[in-house]
């Protein structure tokens, strides 16, 4: 049986709100079981967002210990196009990424997910070899940082990068294989991408070729969704735990996977309110 002592205790959460205060996502967090928590630290829909001030950062980590958080971590804005061929988007989008890192970095949020980027017809080369300048450069400008980057695997979603395992991989090399840069993994964004995880055997190849390429050490969090779409559709549609066309078996799986026990897992679920709740008991309804 699983050992309950708080060591030894899976991390398991949920993207949650900050109406009130940041601190407020890790309290109703706590109060649906949460010991790993992700939040936005500004609006995700506005370029310009302030920093955190002093004390509200000694709030938010007061609050993450008093609650018992193990881990937080931040999600990007949605503007934020980090290979946009655009010249005016691109310098905004860098300016509002290093805003993310700076917050998370005040806040002690050790990782800052990130979509890969549209690419906009500009060809997936450019586009990669874009991004990878782009996020050099603020992680040059931030050295000396704890907080980190982490690229998210996408569906392929019109000219959408990160749906292979190689664009993150050429992203991670173009960056001199900075430490500072993980991945974190979403399973509704993998399926939809083509990678197969529904039996065994396809769970276990597609982690192997994810280590192969990538490695499993950069692999920082998972995003836990099912998918309303099927196998290789690229669309980016989330559906609650076991309801969808990836089933409750792969996730039962996965967060009793050894290899993965030490990767938080947060879910972004649909109707977050109601069913937040449901879906995190569903998770640890598997483990054994």
């Amino acid at each position: 049986m699983l050992e309950t002592s708080e060591s030894s205790q899976r991390l398991l959460g949920a993207h949650m709100p900050t109406t009130g205060g940041l601190q407020n996502s890790l309290i109703s967090g706590k109060s649906i079981g949460c010991n790993a928590v992700q939040l936005f630290t500004a609006s995700p829909r506005q370029w310009n967002s302030p920093g955190v001030d002093t004390q509200a950062a000694e709030l938010f980590r007061c609050t993450q210990t008093e609650q018992g958080i193990r881990f937080t971590v931040a999600h990007d804005s949605y503007l934020i196009n980090l290979c946009a061929p655009d010249p005016s988007v691109l310098l905004r989008s860098k300016s509002a990424f290093r805003g993310e890192l700076d917050r998370a970095e005040t806040l002690g949020i050790p990782w800052v997910v990130t979509h890969m980027g549209s690419h906009l017809n500009s060809g997936e080369e450019i586009g990669l070899e874009l991004i990878s300048r782009s996020i050099d450069e603020v992680l040059k400008e931030t050295e000396g940082y704890h907080a980190g980057v982490a690229l998210e695997t996408t569906a392929g979603q019109g000219s959408n990068l990160g749906y292979k395992f190689e664009h993150l991989a050429k992203v991670i090399k173009l960056c001199d294989g900075s430490e500072r840069i993980g991945v974190c993994l979403d399973t509704c964004h993998l399926f939809a991408a083509g990678y197969e995880l529904r039996d065994e055997d396809s769970y276990r190849h597609t982690f192997d070729e994810f280590d192969s390429v990538i490695g499993l050490n950069r692999l920082k969090v998972i995003h836990a969704n099912d998918a309303k779409k099927p196998l290789g559709s690229h669309v980016d549609r989330h559906e609650h735990l076991g309801e969808g066309e990836i089933g409750m078996e792969m996730f039962c799986r996965l967060v009793n996977d050894p290899n993965l026990y030490h990767i938080p897992v947060i879910i972004e679920t649909p109707e977050s309110e109601k069913m937040h709740p449901v879906n995190l008991k569903r998770l640890k309804d598997c483990l054994s």
